[in-house]
């Protein structure tokens, strides 16, 4: 590795001339920005913007990944993914909107929290991001305690344990799709190597 190449993203910002919005949906608008690119020219890029979500890898104390399995229409699969959910509440801490999420899409609470990974989920098409927790220290949210009523396809969405290590092996061999996912399972095993002691506090900045 070249010592005087900084591998790290940064922010950047290419001239926008002209910019449309061309659909406006509940959660997403489509956008086409004209930017101004490289050698005096112009070029036309499409993309969603999206509000950004949350996702948690739940790990019991046997190294278990907590996965729920939900009906995806665009890729017309069912997916095994993390609980996750959208940044919907403006000003919401996001280690909140992931307890949130855990407790009403797989009825846990968690007692210790870290930064697992941040991510782009396809930075080509979508502006959308995604943090990834890692969340310990488990226990079951009570039936009479969690008023979250699931609907459409949450209605039906299993959850099941699975071993970090078995994990990872469905990820490498294509068995898990679910980019969150795959990402927080591979960064949860790669952290584990220290006992998570190298992993952010949960309330670190995105940079």
């Amino acid at each position: 590795m070249n010592p005087e190449v900084n591998i790290q993203d940064t922010e950047e910002w290419w001239p926008v001339v002209a910019s449309a919005d061309r659909f406006a949906g509940r959660v997403i608008t489509v956008r086409t920005d004209t930017v101004e690119m490289p050698g005096a020219v112009t070029a036309d890029r499409d993309y969603v913007v999206h509000p950004g979500s949350v996702g948690v890898l739940a790990l019991d104390g046997e190294d278990r990944v907590l996965l729920l399995r939900q009906y995806r229409h665009p890729c017309r699969r069912l997916l095994w993914e993390l609980p996750a959910g959208i940044r919907d509440v403006p000003g919401e801490p996001l280690v909140s909107c992931a307890a949130r999420e855990l407790a009403e899409e797989a009825s846990y609470r968690a007692r210790t929290w870290h930064t697992l990974v941040d991510l782009y989920t396809s930075p080509g098409m979508s502006n959308e991001r995604i943090r990834v927790f890692l969340a310990r220290d488990l226990e079951p949210i009570p039936d009479e305690e969690n008023g979250f009523v699931r609907q459409h396809e949450e209605t039906d969405m299993p959850v099941e344990w699975i071993p970090l290590g078995a994990a990872v092996d469905r990820a490498l061999n294509g068995m898990i799709h679910n980019s969150p996912a795959v990402a927080g399972i591979l960064a949860a095993y790669a952290a584990s190597a220290d006992g998570f002691k190298g992993l952010r506090p949960a309330d670190a900045p995105e940079a």
